[in-house]
Parts: structure tokens; sequence; C-alpha cells
């Protein structure tokens, strides 16, 4: 076990009640306690430890340990270094001194590691299964970066893109011991929306852009009702209750559909990182509180051109990318 944890020991004679030290997969207790738990001396007691270790029965590495301990003298809190017994010692000492104390003990410390072991295991299970999970995502994004390569002649900016992308992407999933270890998933998300993006004034942006940039009258040019769908997509609800409830998954699925949908004569992907990025600004979630950007204008382009060259089924990991990379861990 990494963690110690303590457990406390009542025996059905009333005795003293005996606060157990659990760790790495075995009982703990110091040589007061041992006295205590079999109601005898501690020279006793370490008489018996001596002749346990001199005569190779245990063996003393494997079954002691100092573990530090604040204990409070006079005014002051000291902190010292105490030498415990696992419960192998504690048992052997227990047939000597006390055997049906001993025996006791044994079953119950028994039972309490055996619970603790069947928790573990279910702890460390989940664990795995997270963790492949994770590698699944990663492998997935990793996927669909060399497909990007393959269909495009990348420029050197947009290059360094792509590799700071996964690169942040892989930090996100703390896959590494180095790393703290986390579900991918959606969180640290903006919930309190404070604009709701409406398809006339997407529209306006987009005639905007087009003067201010001199597009062509093809930029913004829609071939069918597809760009109104993109908009009401990212406010649907499922009995009440948003299907996109923050501001990220909004903004994640707002340029998700609107690169895909390819709703426009020319401009599609333009339009798409555009509308993102003045749905975040306008949702006060598009700068960190220091005012820079949560995402960087190359990692944008990136991202877009990660959804237009992807496939219907690599939606989800490419939203949880995108939320990741914009949510406030970033």
């Amino acid at each position: 076990m990494n963690n110690s944890n303590i457990q406390i020991f009542r025996s059905k004679d009333g005795g003293p009640e005996i606060d157990v030290r659990l760790e790495n997969e075995t009982v703990w207790l110091n040589q007061y306690q041992i006295e205590e738990l079999f109601q005898t001396n501690r020279t006793s007691i370490n008489k018996h430890i001596l002749k346990i270790y001199k005569t190779g029965e245990l063996e003393e590495n494997s079954t002691c340990a100092f573990f530090a301990q604040v204990q409070c003298e006079g005014k002051r809190n000291i902190k010292r270094n105490i030498k415990y017994y696992n419960l192998d010692v504690i048992i052997a000492v227990g047939y000597r001194v006390n055997s049906i104390r001993g025996t006791e003990f044994r079953i119950w410390a028994n039972r309490i590691l055996r619970d603790y072991l069947v928790k573990g295991y279910a702890i460390n299970e989940i664990r795995i299964k997270q963790q492949v999970e994770q590698l699944r995502e990663l492998q997935k994004s990793v996927k669909i970066l060399g497909e990007i390569v393959e269909h495009k002649e990348l420029s050197k900016s947009e290059g360094v893109a792509l590799l700071q992308v996964i690169s942040d992407y892989a930090y996100a999933l703390d896959l590494l011991d180095q790393y703290d270890y986390q579900r991918l998933s959606v969180e640290k998300t903006s919930k309190t929306e404070i604009f709701r993006l409406t398809y006339e004034d997407a529209v306006a942006k987009i005639q905007m852009v087009r003067e201010r940039f001199g597009n062509s009258n093809l930029f913004g040019n829609e071939k069918d009702d597809s760009f109104k769908s993109s908009i009401s997509t990212i406010y649907q609800t499922f009995e009440g209750v948003d299907l996109y409830p923050s501001i990220e998954e909004k903004a994640a699925n707002l340029l998700y559909f609107v690169t895909k949908n390819h709703s426009f004569t020319d401009g599609n992907k333009r339009i798409a990182a555009m509308l993102f990025l003045y749905f975040l600004e306008r949702n006060g979630a598009l700068y960190r509180p220091d005012g820079t950007k949560r995402i960087a204008d190359n990692a944008l382009v990136a991202l877009t051109l990660m959804i237009a060259i992807s496939k219907p089924d690599e939606k989800e990991t490419l939203i949880k990318v995108i939320v990741n990379l914009i949510n406030k861990n970033n």
C-alpha cells in the first residue's frame, strides 16, 4: 500500500483499543503497542523479538521499519522515527506470551488485510482501465496527425503547431509516472454562459470578415441550411439539460460542426476558426487571467486541420482534445 491507514483493534475480552498501522500490505505495531496488546512488559517483548531474529525465524530487514511519528513533549511537537514490527513478528511474539490473544489478533489482522487488498485490487483495476483508455485517446490523436501530414504539405509553423498540440495533449493525459494520473475527461470548464451565438449574429460576422479582408463573394456563401444547423446544434438539450453544458464544449463542437459540414462555397475552415474565437471571447473564455490566449493561433490552425481531415468516429477524441486545450487548466 502506498498510503498508510490506521485501524483499531478491540479484543473480545475488553482489553485496550490499539491503533494499528496498515502499510505495504501488512500491519505494524511498535514495542509499546505489542506490550499493550499482549499485556506484558516491554523487556519481555524485546527479549522475544531479539530471539526471533537471532534464531533466524524471521529476517529483521523485511519485518521491521521506522515510521515518523510526532510526539508532544512539553510545549513542543517533536518528530521522531519509531521502530515498528509487522504482522509476522507480532504473531511470533504472541505465540510466546499469549497464544489466545495472538490468535485473535491474527484472525482480525488477516481479515483487515484481505479487505484492503481486495479494495486495492479493485482500485488498481479501475486505474489500469483508465490508463488504457487514455492511451487509446492518444493513439487516435497521433493517427489523426499522421493522416494530416499525408494529405497536406504543411508549412513550418503549421508543423510546429501540430507537434505542440500533441505535446500539450500528452501532458494533459498524465500518462507517465512523473505526471499525476488523471483520466482524460471534460472538466475544469466554464459553466456560466454570458453570450449566446445566434445564426444572424454569425452571418453578420462572416460578412464583416469578407468586407474587411477583401474575400470574394464565394467566401461565406451558404450552399444549404447546414450552417444554421451547426449553430443550433451546440444548444441542443435532452429533457431540459444541455447536451454541451459548458462554454468550452459548445465552442469545441461549434469549431467541429462548422468545419466538417462544409456549409460554404469557400472559407469553411477560416469561418469555423473565426466563430470559435469569437464565441470564446464573448463568453470571457478566450484569455487567461494574465491576458494571454488560452490557445495559440498556430494551435488553432492545427486543430482545424485535424478536424477537417478526421473521420466521423474520431469526433469524440477531437472534442476532448480541444476542451482540454482551452479549459481552465490552461
